[in-house]
């Protein structure tokens, strides 16, 4: 038997929890919600179990059932993005090499000309009627068109002359005294230095002035 000690409606009103309390001295408080009319509602007695499903326990065959549906679901989108992108390495790869190909070919084609015009040059300098003079200029014009047709492909030369001494675009392979340049100003030029589209690709081997 329980001895019920249940406070009045007014009281409920601040409460919202009676205490029950049994013979063995132990105690319980179950919350209550007062409705409208003054009737009392438990809100244990208000939760509903799930259909089918008997009252105390928990559906773990379901919830293993979803987990393992979410978890098939995301291997899948891992898959496919997997195979995305080693299809677009694949093209990219592709890429490279055709438009490497279509730069080099490019290249040679402009180059052709030169291969002529050295052929032309090599005849003249073995025939006894040549002079030096019409095989210098030969060279000059082989030169000239050399240039410009690296030039069309972004080749540039990197200027030296009165300039100082920068790491970035020379490389110092000696040093050398001038009381009429500042320290680090280039004193001369060993080998041409280039650039393409403002990236060097060799840098110009230059002495520096160095007074100290």
């Amino acid at each position: 038997m329980y001895a019920h000690q249940i406070k009045g409606a007014d009281e409920l009103e601040d409460g919202k929890k009676i205490t029950i309390n049994n013979e063995d001295g132990d105690s319980a408080e179950i919350n209550f919600n007062l409705s409208a009319d003054g009737e009392i509602n438990s809100e244990e007695e208000n939760q509903t179990q799930p259909e089918n499903q008997p009252e105390g326990t928990f559906d773990f065959d379901g919830a293993i059932k979803n987990l393992q549906s979410e978890l098939a679901a995301k291997n899948e989108r891992i898959l496919r993005l997997q195979a995305d992108f080693d299809n677009f390495r694949k093209r990219t790869a592709k890429e490279k090499i055709e438009l490497r190909a279509m730069i080099e070919q490019e290249i040679l084609t402009d180059l052709l000309p030169l291969l002529d015009n050295l052929g032309r040059a090599s005849a003249a300098a073995e025939d006894e009627n040549s002079d030096t003079e019409t095989v210098r200029k030969g060279l000059e014009m082989i030169n000239r068109e050399t240039v410009n047709a690296m030039t069309r492909h972004g080749l540039e030369v990197i200027d030296t002359e009165n300039k100082m001494f920068d790491p970035n675009f020379h490389q110092a392979v000696g040093t050398v005294q001038d009381a009429e340049k500042e320290d680090g100003a280039i004193a001369a030029e060993f080998q041409r230095g280039y650039t393409v589209r403002g990236k060097v690709i060799r840098p110009a081997m230059v002495q520096v002035v160095n007074n100290s």
